[in-house]
């Protein structure tokens, strides 16, 4: 029996990249809209480092309303524009950076009109329901099945998702990451997707994502600060994947009624 610690070591082109990191950011609501924000960050202090930086699309067709102010930062000339149109244009004008926004959602159906036909290194989606889930990883799937070594080769998936006070993430390749030859550590080259690793779990849940009329309604379904905690944990797992070059964690679960977090072991 391998008795040593797991581990994943990054995929080298996260680590030595020749273009900018190309990430899909798949909704733009209380957790995609604070990911943004953490993706901005992160991009910069790269480039400060010498790395190429990130290129980031971010996928959402929906619009603002006056429920979505408080726990996501929209002002009241932004309500009734699109969330991806006033994010992206927020955090180009702040950063300098040329991000795309897609008001189209991140989709099978879509997916001959998306940009690059929907292709990226990183996919991070942060998205209300179970049925958009098992849509995103049908794509992914079919990507690791045509994987080539051109830039925009799909890598790794992180899925982030929340109910009330409790949240999860949960980072995936998309196809086998060749690892190398180690003593210290007994390497894992691929970690599984959520809808695999979880699938009874995800299929006995019920979508309902029902628009709320309020912040007061919102609150009751949401915490105000469940969102940007789970962003910033996540994008911390990223940050070592880039930083450290691997990871022992693949991620972790979230109760911050309780202000516990569990992680999740690589293997």
């Amino acid at each position: 029996m391998n008795t040593l610690k797991p581990m994943h070591y990054t995929d080298n082109y996260l680590i030595n990249p020749t273009n900018p990191i190309t990430i899909n950011l798949i909704g733009a609501g209380g957790t995609g809209s604070r990911m943004l924000t953490e993706l901005a960050r992160m991009n910069h202090s790269l480039i400060a480092l010498g790395h190429t930086g990130l290129q980031v699309n971010l996928y959402d067709d929906d619009s603002i309303t006056t429920a979505n102010q408080g726990r996501q930062l929209f002002a009241d000339a932004e309500v009734g524009l699109y969330k991806a149109v006033a994010l992206i244009n927020r955090t180009n004008r702040f950063f300098g950076t040329n991000w795309k926004a897609v008001t189209e959602k991140f989709s099978i159906a879509n997916l001959k009109s998306l940009p690059n036909r929907g292709k990226a290194n990183i996919h991070i989606s942060c998205v209300d329901t179970v049925s958009a889930r098992f849509d995103i990883a049908q794509v992914l799937k079919d990507y690791a099945e045509n994987n080539s070594r051109e830039r925009n080769k799909s890598l790794y998936w992180l899925d982030m998702g929340n109910a009330r006070n409790t949240g999860q993430a949960l980072l995936s390749t998309i196809g086998e990451i060749r690892q190398p030859t180690s003593k210290l550590y007994r390497t894992v080259a691929t970690l599984p997707m959520i809808t695999h690793e979880f699938k009874e779990l995800l299929e006995a849940q019920s979508d309902n994502n029902e628009p709320s009329c309020s912040l007061a309604e919102s609150l009751e379904k949401q915490d105000l600060f469940i969102n940007a905690t789970l962003a910033s944990m996540g994008a911390s797992l990223l940050w070592k994947l880039f930083r450290e070059g691997m990871t022992e964690y693949r991620g972790f679960f979230l109760n911050l009624s309780n202000f516990k977090s569990e992680p999740i072991l690589a293997g």
